[in-house]
């Protein structure tokens, strides 16, 4: 895909989406960070429907430490792997008390060296609550990338990398989103609406549906 047409794919995604964002609830650093964390392997609806009982009662670190790992769990036990996830959360609340003042650090290495938080993670709050242009690379990404030939790669990282090297500094900080809600609206995995999809004379490809 030549780079004329990877502009003009952006345009019309920003033009559609001036201000995308996360489908996750969240109202600060924090409970993004904890919302990402028990997003892995679950849809954003499942985790919006705990963390919207979770959040009223406890929305800061020593709030969810408080509750224990029992305690947190009765709140995300609807979520897949909620036990690892819960173990996982209650330790990343210890750390952020004890090391960063309770305070979510912009800073992939600290993100990334908190319990359950991988690169993907730490790219989406570098992204979404701190406004860095990185770009987490799910699911939806990679496919719509590959698929679509906009950013080819053998798998997630190779996949960040071309993005990272393709995109332009002006679409940075939003085309993680741009691509994730294609991705999971239009470009879907079994069978992409491609008859309604508002970049397929631009999309690469082979294997079109008319919808």
């Amino acid at each position: 895909m030549n780079k004329a047409k990877r502009l003009e794919i952006l345009t019309r995604l920003r033009d559609a989406n001036p201000h995308p964002t996360t489908e996750l609830n969240f109202s600060s650093p924090f409970e993004l960070l904890v919302a990402v964390t028990l997003s892995a392997q679950a849809t954003d609806v499942s985790v919006n429907k705990a963390t919207d009982k979770l959040f009223p009662v406890a929305n800061t670190p020593e709030a969810i430490y408080a509750l224990g790992v029992d305690g947190l769990k009765e709140y995300i036990k609807t979520i897949g792997l909620f036990n690892s996830k819960a173990q996982n959360v209650h330790k990343l609340c210890q750390i952020l008390i004890e090391q960063h003042n309770s305070e979510v650090p912009e800073s992939r290495e600290a993100l990334e060296a908190l319990p359950g938080v991988g690169r993907k993670t730490a790219n989406v709050v570098l992204n979404t609550a701190f406004g860095w242009p990185t770009i987490a690379v799910d699911t939806h990404i990679y496919r719509v990338s590959n698929r679509t030939k906009f950013a080819m790669g053998k798998n997630v990282d190779k996949v960040e990398e071309k993005l990272l090297k393709v995109v332009p500094k002006e679409f940075k900080v939003d085309v993680h989103h741009w691509l994730i809600l294609h991705g999971r609206y239009t470009c879907l995995a079994r069978k992409p609406r491609c008859g309604s999809c508002i970049i397929e004379d631009l999309c690469e490809y082979k294997d079109k549906i008319d919808d």
